[in-house]
């Protein structure tokens, strides 16, 4: 298993550093016409941030704990009740901070960028609110898969899949 924090500053940028490019718009993903734009919310932040605990089942890495914040707002042409309000939502997603899941936010952060992570859904009690897409995101660190957590060994091997699928790259 490979990550930064244990390289003595040799080797490749610490992923701190690369996300802060990221989030400063250097960004090394290219927004693809091969892939198709979704129909998640305008509007919606996505920020990072570096903990310094590991997820269950990486206890050599550090945390990525990605942001998702959408406010309150109206419904357009491509979502189920065009000009009905839905719920906002404020959520955040993990990975661990190695290689693969490096990766993993990178192209995270394109699909998000690509209006494919989040949507606006009808729930069982009829209140229109933004939701997860088929992405699947790691919402807590621990709990197994059953929960949305870690330890969760093919966890980023099927969020890869499922990115290409799509064509997010």
């Amino acid at each position: 298993m490979y990550c930064t924090r244990y390289m003595n500053g040799g080797g490749p940028p610490a992923l701190s550093e690369q996300v802060e490019k990221s989030i400063n718009g250097t960004s090394t993903f290219k927004r693809s016409s091969e892939v198709v734009e979704g129909n998640q919310p305008d509007g919606g932040q996505m920020t990072v941030i570096v903990q310094r605990r590991s997820v269950e089942g990486y206890p050599d890495c550090d945390t990525l704990q990605i942001n998702f914040v959408f406010e309150d707002g109206i419904q357009m042409e491509k979502h189920p009740k065009p000009g009905h309000k839905y719920e906002g939502l404020s959520t955040a997603a993990f990975l661990p901070m190695n290689n693969e899941g490096t990766k993993v936010f990178k192209l995270l952060e394109a699909a998000f960028q690509h209006k494919l992570l989040f949507t606006v859904a009808t729930t069982s009690s009829g209140e229109e609110c933004i939701t997860y897409t088929d992405i699947p995101l790691k919402i807590r660190e621990r709990g197994g898969p059953e929960s949305c957590g870690y330890p969760d060994p093919n966890y980023l091997k099927t969020v890869l899949k499922i990115l290409k699928s799509k064509g997010i790259k």
